[in-house]
């Protein structure tokens, strides 16, 4: 089994003006100390103005600060919100080619739409239209990564005539993709998709193991036709993270932030009514968590209860656990003690005989990945001689309104540059 740890970056009110530069920072100290105790991923999720909730609303930068002072972590952006209306796709493809050069070939691709009022409306993203939006986003960004040149396309909700998309991924022909999944039909989806399952609902080892046990049933049917160019057969699954030797103290220092976590996600995905810069999340939260019902995860307690439940997920199928440890708040110091307790109490009991269940698997799946990489019906190429020239504009050429005298005129200036000077003057300006 591996372990991954989660950063939406939450930080609940009050805020001063060093909060987001303090969380930042520990987050990124966290990573580190992740790095050097042997977890296998740190993912961050994109949001926007959720706040409170997450204040990650530029992962690929984060990450890329934690590749830089890491050495074998994978950087996880999970999720790029994949709409075009949040990412244009060839934007998607370019950042998560330079953010796995960055890191030399770790970094994974999540996948997703968000669910939140907040996100959707405020980048003019159709609800009804979102599943629809990922799949053919995600699979021309895959595109993207895999073509030399990108032939171009005409969609529903995103076209682009052919161009070399730049830079290329060093992970060829590109990082593995996963897909956020909230519940069992999404698991089917990044089934039926050849991607990663990223589960962030919380379920006992009963439900997973259903739910692992569907994933790999559709992984080895028909069903399963890959949206990118491999097929990325791993599902993950979310639970809060607290370890202590004193079960008690366990729960003292992780049940509040695992709680307000979810607390926090209902606000502003299922019953919230949030007024922007107004609300305080955290304030609403301790009016209500008596009535709360408890949220122990189970990465909350003991080594030895951690080993027990961590091998039920195991057992149920389930190739990696990821911690939701920055939550509420939770603090650095505790945080840094749970990581270095479970990395010398738990973690060599889990992974005694990772290399052996690898080969395992792998041997096992093998032949039906095969399969599905054949289902792929693939973007044909453009021929040599196909790929369209694409002309400079020229130094003579210049847009009517972003001329200087255009310019002048529409801040109320009087000055007049002759014809002959006024490409040389549109030419000093530059691109940007």
């Amino acid at each position: 089994m591996r372990f991954g740890l989660i950063y939406e970056l939450q930080l609940p009110r009050p805020w001063d003006a060093n909060s987001e530069h303090r969380l930042v920072q520990e987050a990124l100290d966290e990573i580190v100390a992740a790095d050097r105790l042997g977890f296998d991923y740190v993912w961050a999720n994109e949001h926007h103005f959720l706040e409170e909730y997450s204040h990650n609303s530029a992962p690929e930068v984060f990450l890329a600060a934690a590749a830089a002072l890491t050495k074998r972590i994978h950087v996880g952006h999970g999720v790029v919100l994949s709409p075009p209306g949040y990412n244009p796709p060839q934007h998607v493809a370019e950042r998560i080619a330079m953010l796995d050069l960055v890191s030399s070939g770790r970094a994974e691709w999540g996948t997703g739409s968000s669910a939140s009022r907040a996100e959707l409306e405020g980048f003019g993203v159709d609800p009804a239209l979102k599943k629809q939006m990922w799949a053919e986003a995600t699979e021309q960004s895959a595109n993207m990564l895999a073509m030399t040149p990108y032939p171009g396309f005409k969609g529903e909700f995103f076209s682009m005539p052919a161009r070399n998309v730049i830079p290329k991924s060093l992970q060829q022909p590109h990082p593995p993709i996963w897909l956020a999944c909230s519940n069992k039909e999404t698991i089917h989806v990044a089934a039926r998709n050849g991607v990663g399952a990223l589960a962030f609902a919380f379920v006992d080892p009963a439900e997973a193991a259903k739910w692992a046990g569907e994933y790999y049933d559709i992984i080895k049917s028909d069903e399963c036709v890959p949206i990118g160019h491999t097929v990325n057969a791993n599902i993950a699954m979310a639970t809060g993270f607290s370890v202590h030797h004193e079960e008690a103290e366990a729960i003292r220092r992780g049940q509040d932030g695992f709680q307000f976590f979810g607390y926090a996600l209902g606000h502003h995905y299922v019953y919230g009514e949030h007024t922007p810069g107004v609300t305080n999340i955290w304030e609403r939260f301790e009016r209500a968590r008596d009535k709360l019902p408890p949220a122990i995860g189970n990465g909350i307690g003991t080594p030895a209860q951690l080993i027990d439940r961590l091998r039920q997920y195991q057992d149920a199928g389930v190739d990696q656990v990821i911690f939701v440890q920055q939550a509420g708040r939770n603090t650095h110091d505790d945080i840094i003690a749970s990581l270095e307790l479970f990395a010398a109490e738990v973690m060599p009991v889990m992974k005694a005989d990772q290399a052996a269940r690898d080969a395992r698997k792998q041997a096992e799946l093998a032949p039906y990945i095969e399969a599905a990489l054949k289902r792929k019906k693939k973007m044909a190429p453009l021929a040599t001689d196909a790929i369209p020239p694409i002309p400079a504009y020229g130094r003579t050429v210049v847009a009517s309104d972003a001329t200087p005298n255009a310019i002048a005129a529409r801040r109320g200036g009087g000055i007049n540059i002759p014809a002959e000077d006024m490409a040389e003057k549109a030419a000093a300006v530059g691109d940007d």
